[in-house]
């Protein structure tokens, strides 16, 4: 899941039984360089920042090396802090309980409620997200990279 400020740029969502390696992060990363280019022009001249987590494929040398060759930028996350990744605490808990007793016939019906959830958000939703990560940062400095909560 990639977002910014202004909304939902790519929602990749993994198929059953596969796993995430540094094969699959950079295809994925392709696809979301192809979704900037697309739905934020000019973007990729000015530079993106990409907040990931230290996960084994996000730092594998291959995934590294893709970072480089496209002058990327990625934020350094302190390890277990799920109160400083957006998603987590941002969009996770409202996703959610949107779901809340639904029933699906299948998978692709609720991955398809999930993309129609995500593309009705203003992009105000997605900019308290984004703008809420400053006093995160702020307050896990100020433990010195302890976890904090809301």
């Amino acid at each position: 899941m990639f977002w910014d400020s202004r909304g939902m740029i790519l929602l990749d969502i993994l198929p059953k039984g596969e796993s995430v390696n540094a094969d699959r992060c950079c295809e994925t990363l392709d696809r979301l360089r192809h979704a900037v280019r697309r739905k934020r022009p000019g973007l990729l001249r000015s530079g993106v920042v990409l907040q990931h987590d230290n996960a084994t494929p996000h730092t594998a040398k291959r995934t590294k090396e893709w970072l480089e060759r496209y002058r990327w930028d990625s934020m350094l996350h302190p390890a277990h802090s799920p109160d400083l990744v957006p998603s987590d605490s941002h969009l996770f808990g409202p996703v959610k309980r949107h779901l809340g007793g639904k029933k699906f016939e299948d998978e692709d019906e609720l991955i398809g409620e999930v993309r129609d959830w995500f593309s009705k958000l203003d992009a105000n939703f997605f900019t308290q997200g984004i703008y809420s990560l400053l006093p995160r940062w702020q307050k896990c400095m100020a433990l010195q990279g302890d976890y904090i909560e809301k």
